[in-house]
């Protein structure tokens, strides 16, 4: 009789070791913001006490009623609504360009579009202060969006470019093959095929330029967003809970977007490879 093959196990399994790392490692992450949310409900106006002497929602109505915030929330959205558009349009050739042809400094060209993101926000911000300075720009809003789309760029380049080389270039060769123009081709076959990879770096670009600080620092002149306006609403004790209240509500309006952002990438990537 043929012996009997053992079954071979379908994974190992982790170590308690290394869970209690991981555990460990989301705790130090993500207690500090629970905090924050903790802290937005406190009946107490100026310190800090564990536990809180008391839960209450008056804040939450005071942080919205707050002109100085409201103020500085729709600066912020329309910066990174602007800062984002110029990325999905920049990006998306930027990667199309280094994707399709070769030519004299590829490499070079696609390390100064990464170089942005990699460099500390200090350097970047200097660097664009000290460029806007020598160009005699006043510092407005639009140099606030100038100093978001520089890194905001890289995150759709990457997504894009990254879509572009798991796609296959025999579509696009049919449908030129077939008589479609160029703008034909585009809109038919190459827009659906990155559409996710668009929309999930729209999505991650303008939740890094809501909540971006260093560089806004140094090219909003006199201007507030509202990372901005939390951090000197910081050095005001009474404010600190309308502060947190605040920080909470910026923690899910970036979240939320990023948490959809990651869904959307990954089961666009499921959907691929099952198609194989």
């Amino acid at each position: 009789m043929p012996s009997k093959i053992p079954a071979q196990p379908s994974g190992e399994r982790a170590s308690w070791g290394l869970k209690l790392g991981a555990f460990g490692a989301i705790l130090f992450l993500h207690i500090p913001m629970w905090l924050i949310f903790l802290y937005a409900f406190t009946t107490d106006e100026s310190a800090y006490t564990f536990p809180p002497p008391g839960l209450t929602l008056k804040w939450i109505p005071q942080a919205i009623a707050n002109t100085a915030m409201q103020d500085a929330l729709f600066l912020t959205i329309r910066v990174a609504a602007l800062a984002t558009a110029a990325a999905l349009v920049l990006g998306t050739l930027a990667a199309a360009a280094v994707y399709r042809h070769d030519f004299f400094g590829k490499e070079a060209i696609s390390f100064m579009l990464i170089l942005p993101l990699a460099l500390p926000g200090i350097v970047t911000g200097i660097a664009m202060r000290s460029a806007i300075s020598l160009m005699h720009i006043p510092f407005t809003f639009w140099t606030i969006v100038i100093g978001h789309a520089t890194f905001c760029v890289v995150v759709v380049y990457n997504n894009v470019l990254a879509r572009f080389r798991r796609s296959s270039n025999s579509m696009i060769e049919a449908s030129m093959d077939l008589g479609a123009n160029s703008f034909q081709t585009f809109w038919n076959i190459v827009l659906p095929n990155i559409g996710t990879a668009l929309l999930a770096g729209a999505i991650l670009a303008f939740s890094l330029s809501f909540d971006e600080v260093i560089v806004t620092t140094f090219t909003a002149g006199n201007q507030q967003t509202l990372p901005i306006w939390i951090f000197s609403q910081m050095l005001k004790p009474r404010n600190r809970p309308i502060t947190n209240v605040t920080a909470m509500l910026v923690v899910l309006i970036t979240a939320l977007p990023i948490l959809f952002a990651q869904r959307i990438t990954a089961g666009h990537s499921d959907s691929e490879g099952g198609s194989k």
